[in-house]
């Protein structure tokens, strides 16, 4: 069983091992599975074979019950003129934690960024992860100078939380109200 959101203007489609080996071992099959157009740029920004092999490996080991937990395909709903489109991806860095925190993560493919997809993608991965009563912290990083994911965790209602010193990345959290 496919778990699937939507938002204003995507379909958003949690992966599970299936999807991820169709996307790694046979594109055609996967993006037919998605019943989307996967655009040139794919994948987009920190979404790599790498990720996609970490995600994989996740989900092998933890199991359906993870599906979810980790990353969502984000696809653009079709509309006249425009087939259903790749857009993003992202998603959970794993299952809450031991005190409740999850950490999010997005890309969006280089051709329909600035558009709105990104803010709608990461207020649909917060609303679901806080809709868990275990998740207690929604967290995000990235660095100061990604001023484009910055905007998009301000409008999503994220806090500046302090900067990671080894990495220099800034932490961004939203904490469940009524703890």
């Amino acid at each position: 069983m496919t778990i699937r959101l939507t938002t204003a203007r995507l379909l958003l489609v949690a992966a599970d091992e299936t999807l991820l080996r169709a996307e790694r071992d046979a594109p055609e099959r996967w993006a037919a599975m998605l019943g989307a157009i996967v655009p040139t740029g794919w994948p987009p920004g920190e979404y790599d074979r790498g990720a996609l092999e970490f995600f994989l490996e996740r989900l092998h080991a933890e199991g359906h019950a993870a599906v979810g937990w980790y990353l969502w395909y984000a696809v653009g709903r079709a509309e006249p003129g425009r087939p259903a489109t790749m857009i993003g991806a992202g998603g959970y860095f794993g299952p809450p934690s031991g005190d409740g925190t999850v950490e999010i993560g997005f890309s969006i493919v280089a051709a329909e960024q600035g558009r709105g997809y990104a803010t709608e993608l990461a207020a649909a991965l917060v609303a679901r992860a806080l809709a868990d009563a275990r998740v207690r912290i929604v967290v995000a990083h990235t660095t100061p100078d990604n001023t484009a994911s910055c905007r998009v965790l301000a409008k999503c209602g994220f806090h500046p939380a302090g900067t990671n010193v080894q990495t220099g990345a800034s932490r961004f959290e939203i904490r469940r109200c009524h703890q």
